[in-house]
């Protein structure tokens, strides 16, 4: 059986006593870049991997292209390569954050043309409260060779300035409210959104234990947010082109497929003073 959006802790079990996937460790803490690695080295689900969101998820910044741009596919096709992910390998990403950092490997495995991968329903907390083991063992891989193909489209700056007057124009900002309103910006210079953007927090995709709502629920949710923008493609944006990974997720969980990302967010869109941006 392949798992596609999400994975439940008994069914990575099995498939980690058959010895067929791949588990990749992708906790991060934005104000502490450290954090995540050091969590992996404390305890993990037995036999995963750890990538970082700054050094392997994400590409070289410039001060124009976003706090986390896309990496270089084939540089982040040969890290997988190194740890043994390869063609039709089912990989489960996982974090401790609700998903927040797990589905960005998410995306970017099928953005690479990769399918066979999925999130970790509840991440490492759901894990530990089923009564499964972690580890402080570092895997040794095998290397493999894992073919790649860019398989997604995304949407640049100049492509969704092109959108902003359009009627069909469906954006979702997947920020916190506040931030979405330009209130209490932290992370990046400038407040605001971008003109035309829906707020979908990402948090609002998950129940109270942490885990994704059910298919139907995240259908109507989001069916609701673009009622008057049905049918219209839709693109997914955040602060930094990650939690907005979020978002596609729970999109393909209700079974509404066909969402774009724009990578840069809004840390690219505000770094240039020309675009328009609003707040409130």
């Amino acid at each position: 059986m392949t798992f596609t959006t999400l994975i439940q802790p008994a069914q990575l079990q099995t498939l980690l006593d058959a010895g067929t996937c791949c588990v990749i460790d992708c906790r991060h803490d934005l104000t502490q870049p450290d954090a995540g690695e050091t969590a992996y080295a404390n305890g993990h689900i037995p036999g995963a991997h750890f990538l970082h969101l700054d050094r392997d998820l994400s590409g070289a910044k410039n001060g124009r292209n976003g706090r986390h741009p896309l990496p270089d596919a084939a540089m982040l096709a040969a890290k997988l390569g190194q740890l043994g992910v390869h063609g039709g390998q089912q990989v489960v990403a996982y974090d401790d954050s609700g998903g927040m950092f797990a589905a960005r490997l998410w995306w970017l495995l099928r953005w690479l043309g990769h399918g066979e991968v999925a999130v970790l329903d509840g991440g490492l907390t759901a894990w530990t409260q089923a009564g499964l083991p972690v580890s402080i063992d570092r895997p040794v891989p095998t290397a493999a060779d894992f073919p790649h193909r860019i398989a997604l489209p995304v949407i640049t700056a100049d492509q969704l300035l092109q959108q902003l007057s359009s009627p069909q124009l469906a954006l979702i900002d997947a920020r916190a409210p506040d931030r979405f309103r330009g209130e209490n910006e932290t992370l990046d210079p400038v407040a605001g959104h971008i003109p035309g953007a829906r707020n979908r927090f990402f948090r609002d995709n998950l129940d109270t234990t942490g885990r994704f709502k059910p298919a139907a629920q995240l259908h109507a949710e989001f069916s609701q947010l673009l009622q008057d923008r049905a049918g219209a493609p839709v693109i997914h944006q955040c602060g930094s082109g990650v939690t907005a990974c979020h978002n596609l997720l729970a999109m393909e969980i209700a079974g509404l497929h066909g969402s774009v990302l724009y990578a840069g967010s809004w840390s690219e869109w505000c770094s240039d003073p020309t675009r328009p941006m609003v707040t409130g």
